[in-house]
């Protein structure tokens, strides 16, 4: 068997073929651990199926896999060089190739929720489409990247705990994973899937920090004059090196088919400046946007100050906002 405690995944021993995991607490200086399950062999080809159990391989929290999405994973790891707004656009999507690769929509067991450096709340939709400003979330919802998943398996008939969990899953002890998806689920992802499917990825590392910006369609609103179009856009920043980095500013562009080119300029991103160090590389958050025409493209990039003193701009990679206004036939990008 395995153990945890919150939060952070510190080291992987395996001794008589138990493995334990020992988590740094970010609340106090012990390191409280309880026994969770035993820790399966990640897959290194195939896919994972629905009801899998699985540890966050950076952000340390317990999960279960609802379903996997495909997506096109834009990598723009080549050297840095400047573009002026005009290269920019124009440069979004075409720069690299596209490859395939999976992810995966998640339950976050709501215990650890508290405590990782990811927004819970990442995933929202527009309600009624008669309202010109409702916007809701529902909590504990993830993406998550196929090398990100730990799998592992437990005797536990309630190993997670979230609201949806009996909902879309049932417990059946001949299955391998023992969960399976209810008819729920299935109904609940048909109905849902054009605010929830993810189909493109966009990445780029600079000075050993890694942005990857995930956007999302939401849909419109119809009723306002001009018409509104809404997306989210999930973004992590991964730092890979040595020393720690501190986000202090972020300046966005946003261009829109209609002919506009907006900048944001301000501190930090959603109130916070995170720091990224070697114990605590990642920080995950959502944020939203509204353009009055069915497209546009956003790049730019954050401030970073490392712990040396030295600071430089992250380029956060460009990446497009494409409605789906005739894709409503189409069936869901599920694998």
């Amino acid at each position: 068997m395995f153990f945890l405690s919150r939060f952070r995944i510190r080291q992987l021993n395996k001794v008589s073929n138990i493995c334990l995991l020992r988590f740094q607490a970010n609340y106090n200086s012990s390191c409280k651990l309880a026994e969770v399950g035993r820790l399966d062999t990640p897959k290194l080809q195939g896919k994972y199926d629905t009801g899998q159990l699985f540890l966050h391989r950076v952000f340390g929290y317990r999960g279960v896999i609802l379903f996997p999405w495909q997506a096109r994973v834009f990598d723009r790891d080549i050297p840095n060089k400047r573009k002026n707004d005009v290269e920019e656009i124009a440069a979004v999507g075409k720069e690299v190739k596209g490859k395939i690769h999976t992810f995966y929509q998640v339950l976050i067991d709501s215990r650890d929720c508290p405590y990782i450096r990811a927004q819970t709340e990442a995933v929202t939709f527009l309600g009624n489409q008669d309202s010109s400003r409702s916007l809701y979330a529902i909590p504990g919802l993830d993406y998550v990247g196929h090398e990100d998943v730990l799998p592992y398996t437990t005797s536990e008939k309630n190993p997670l705990q979230h609201e949806l969990f009996d909902k879309f899953l049932m417990y059946d002890p001949e299955r391998d994973p023992p969960f399976g998806a209810q008819e729920t689920l299935r109904a609940w992802q048909k109905k849902n899937h054009p605010w929830l499917e993810l189909s493109d990825v966009h990445k780029e590392t600079t000075e050993n920090v890694r942005i990857t910006v995930i956007p999302f369609y939401m849909g419109c609103r119809e009723t306002q004059s001009p018409t509104v179009y809404w997306w989210r856009y999930c973004i992590r920043l991964e730092n890979l090196g040595e020393l720690s980095v501190q986000l202090r500013e972020r300046h966005w562009r946003i261009f829109s088919l209609s002919g506009t080119l907006e900048t944001v300029r301000g501190r930090g991103v959603v109130g916070q400046e995170p720091v990224l160090s070697k114990s605590l590389p990642a920080f995950q958050y959502s944020s939203h946007v509204s353009l009055q025409a069915p497209c546009g493209h956003m790049w730019g990039t954050f401030r970073m100050e490392r712990e040396d003193g030295y600071n430089f701009d992250c380029r956060i990679p460009p990446f497009s906002l494409e409605s789906k206004m005739d894709d409503k036939s189409q069936p869901p990008n599920v694998i």
